[in-house]
């Protein structure tokens, strides 16, 4: 309680705005000003007056709030916080496939890094990435780096040809759909809500698919009362604050990235107050890699 505390005084005494991710500790989450999903925490950050802004995720987050907020510091907590799955994406790689397939679109999940953002031509979110590709008249991509989301896109849209690059969240892929029958044979009440990163197995059992906030706004809303949860165990932090009367089942205790617990109350502490592990990017690289954000951003 004293370091949260020594948090909140020092947040206050700097004018600084924390945001953090759903997938983040409790304690962090309940020390944040706004809890959400890595774009939507990247646009509150922009539209906040605050210009310090520490972001409790993980780096391509941090990465994504600096390119909308290019004017403003933003720090994260814990600097080796990475994602395996943004870093399955070589941007020279990714420079020699445009290369060498000059009429696909490259779609590129929000979760990638910035240098790859640059050779993007339009980002997606888990939760808009049909609907934008349904309105994009190309009919021909490439969407990197989640063969899953991708996989779950492509039996939405079969009529486009879509082209995957092989990367996959570690965490979500460690789900395996004979945890989730076990589950469901032993609680036969419950709905399965699952995240499009899951395997297509897992995804086959589930009554809704759909982001982080999606399945936050699924499971309030719904008049059900027992639910089994296919996404990174943060996630049951605000589900069972949001709906006290409702039973939630995290689909695996496998169910945990490993990079999002590396931030901590006293890494957030020495973050604030020394202002340190600071996202820095270049003016180019926030340039380019700010269009197929724009881009997204215009269509959503």
């Amino acid at each position: 309680m004293e370091l949260i505390e020594q948090i909140l005084k020092l947040k206050k005494e700097k004018n600084a705005l924390i945001l953090a991710h759903y997938y983040q500790i409790p304690e962090i989450q309940d020390v944040a000003d706004f809890v959400g999903d890595s774009l939507a925490l990247a646009k509150i950050g922009a539209s906040d007056a605050r210009d310090l802004i520490v972001l409790c995720g993980v780096r391509f987050m941090g990465e994504t709030a600096k390119i909308l907020s290019k004017n403003k510091k933003v720090l994260l907590p814990s600097l080796d916080a990475g994602c395996p799955m943004a870093d399955m994406v070589d941007a020279k790689d990714l420079q020699k496939y445009k290369q060498a397939n000059p009429n696909r679109t490259i779609v590129s999940y929000v979760n990638t890094t910035a240098e790859v953002k640059t050779l993007t031509d339009i980002c997606v979110t888990s939760s808009n990435a049909l609907k934008i590709m349904e309105k994009l008249e190309d009919t021909q991509f490439l969407f990197l780096p989640d063969r899953n989301l991708g996989t779950y896109i492509q039996s939405q849209m079969p009529e486009k040809d879509i082209e995957l690059w092989p990367g996959f969240c570690l965490t979500h892929q460690r789900l395996r759909r004979e945890d989730v029958v076990e589950l469901m044979d032993a609680n036969p009440s419950a709905q399965v809500l699952a995240h499009p990163e899951c395997n297509q197995g897992v995804l086959g059992l589930a009554d809704y698919i759909g982001s982080t906030k999606g399945i936050l706004d699924y499971a309030k809303n719904s008049q059900h009362k027992e639910f089994i949860i296919a996404t990174e165990d943060g996630i049951m932090h605000p589900l069972s604050e949001d709906n006290p009367n409702k039973k939630f089942i995290l689909a695996s205790p496998r169910l945990v990235c490993m990079n999002m617990k590396k931030n901590s109350l006293q890494g957030l502490y020495r973050c604030l107050l020394e202002e340190t592990n600071e996202i820095l990017l270049d003016e180019q690289t926030i340039e380019l890699a700010k269009k197929p954000l724009d881009r997204m951003l215009a269509m959503s």
